[in-house]
């Protein structure tokens, strides 16, 4: 848990705006790209479309049966029980080529078409196979009962599917099932990211006293590849102003958004600021969020900026409530938010006014189905390794203070999320 607080007034800071101001301001400022592309069916996985993409045929293209048993017509069923002339078989790709006249039936397979004249099925269990060959039929069966109609899953000249849409292994399969071989999409938005610090080493190389490991840029990475975006490691920048303006600069020239992590806060030493103010403009540079309260967003020539802060758990809440929706609007996506869900606190949980914060969780539900959660070991925002142990966000809002056991918060799952 976080460590115990003193006075409510010390997360307050007037520079501040909320999650949900900048987050407003973000969308008011990043529009989709217009970029569109034409990729083959089978590269179309997580690409989000371009145009509505309308269906040109009907699905299914005939009326079939929904089920194993007789085409029959619907005028033949009994009040009572029935025999009828068994002229034939139907099967899904090999239709029966007659026509079904008064007094006749067909046995027919799921999937096939209905013949001429039939317009109902009765399933086989409720059939009867006489000695003779014909076929017995009770009462009890409705006209129309098991046939699916032509048109009923798509129809011909309807959107299939609207523009925005993030194509997942339903919507290839929709999209197959029209015939549709190759798919509008808009183009991937690209990301160049790199990390700051003097105190940071490549991940293989030896560590001198003080120094660390870069893991944000590996984080940032990953998250950027499971979103589908092309993002490009420009490495580690040193705590330089010469240095970290030349590596805007490159990176502006070659990416649609720019992140950093570190050098956003108010050291001697924090020189992404300073940057960002000589070669381009901010928007706003501290959020009312924790953890992750220096965060920078603006623009960088022609690219879009972020800067987050230095501690990896930072960098990974800064970017999934900021930088993420984002990415998915200059991606052209319009899909739902990510899910919330109400939970029972399993233990208190320490919290200042001032800010919105984002512990990490262990979300659960119990054999009724109730969801509870606990927090996944120290709070702060250098311990990564509770992002790892949790599967949830526990959100808790700007005003509240300590939560007691026992009561009802919101949570955020990671799964579609990270």
């Amino acid at each position: 848990m976080n460590a115990p607080g003193g006075g409510c007034q010390e997360d307050f800071d007037a520079q501040s705006i909320t999650p949900d101001q900048a987050r407003e301001r973000i969308r008011a400022a990043v529009r989709p790209l217009d970029d569109a592309e034409t990729v083959p069916l089978t590269a179309a996985l997580d690409r989000v479309l371009a145009r509505d993409r309308t269906a040109a045929i009907d699905v299914p293209g005939a009326a079939n049966s929904a089920m194993d048993g007789y085409a029959v017509r619907g005028a033949d069923l009994p009040a009572a029980e029935t025999v009828l002339e068994l002229i034939g078989e139907a099967y899904a790709g090999r239709p029966f080529a007659g026509a079904v006249g008064p007094g006749q039936c067909v046995r027919i397979m799921t999937g096939a078409v209905m013949p001429a004249g039939a317009d109902t099925v009765v399933v086989q269990e409720r059939a009867r196979a006489r000695d003779d060959g014909r076929i017995g039929i009770g009462a009890g069966e409705r006209p129309g009962q098991n046939v699916r109609a032509a048109g009923e899953d798509i129809a011909a000249g309807a959107v299939l599917l609207p523009r925005g849409r993030r194509l997942g292994p339903a919507e290839l399969g929709l999209l197959a099932s029209v015939g549709a071989a190759e798919i509008e999409v808009v183009r991937r938005p690209r990301a160049a990211f790199f990390a700051t610090g003097d105190e940071l080493r490549a991940v293989g190389e030896a560590l001198a006293p003080g120094a660390l490991y870069n893991s944000n840029s590996h984080t940032l990475g990953a998250m950027l590849r499971r979103l589908g975006i092309d993002g490009e490691d420009l490495g580690i920048v040193r705590d330089d102003p010469a240095a970290t303006a030349a590596a805007f600069r490159a990176a502006a020239a070659r990416a649609d958004v720019v992140l950093t992590s570190g050098g956003v806060s108010v050291g001697a030493a924090d020189h992404v600021r300073d940057a960002l103010e000589e070669l381009g403009e901010i928007r706003f540079w501290k959020v009312a969020v924790k953890p992750g309260r220096p965060l920078a967003f603006g623009r960088l020539g022609g690219a879009w900026f972020f800067g987050l802060p230095g501690n990896p758990v930072s960098v990974m809440v800064t970017f999934c409530q900021f930088v993420r929706p984002a990415l998915l609007r200059l991606a052209g996506e319009s899909g739902p938010p990510p899910l919330e869900l109400r939970a029972t606190a399993r233990e208190p949980l320490r919290k200042r006014p001032g800010r919105v914060e984002y512990q990490r969780g262990i979300l659960r539900a119990d054999g009724d189905g109730a969801l509870s959660v606990t927090p996944a070991g120290a709070q702060g925002s250098g311990i990564l390794s509770s992002m790892s142990r949790a599967n949830c966000f526990i959100v808790l809002p700007l005003e509240s203070g300590r939560v007691a056991a026992g009561a009802a918060v919101t949570v955020v799952p990671f799964a579609g999320l990270l």
